[in-house]
């Protein structure tokens, strides 16, 4: 982990629990997959960090993998990527 933020999300998060891992619903797990996103976590990494927040109710590696599949499209458009990736600047 790595940052005040996630730090401070953590502790409130394992604060919520009262000895059984928090109920998330899917928005909130996008919420969280699309926050660790963010601070440069692989696929791997957030799916290790949902695991010690969730314990047993978390999604698969390979939703967890599509999940930040979809937020690099939103959040870095594939017309934006290839202006970004264009060797001629």
């Amino acid at each position: 982990m790595c940052g005040i933020a996630s730090v401070f999300m953590l502790q409130r998060l394992k604060g919520r629990m009262s000895g059984d891992a928090p109920d998330f619903n899917n928005i909130e797990t996008r919420a969280l997959i699309k926050f660790f996103f963010l601070q440069d976590k692989s696929p791997n990494e957030i799916h290790a960090i949902l695991i010690e927040i969730l314990g047993e109710q978390v999604a698969s590696y390979a939703i967890v993998k599509n999940r930040v599949a979809q937020v690099n499209v939103v959040i870095f458009p594939p017309v934006m990527q290839l202006v970004l990736d264009d060797p001629k600047q």
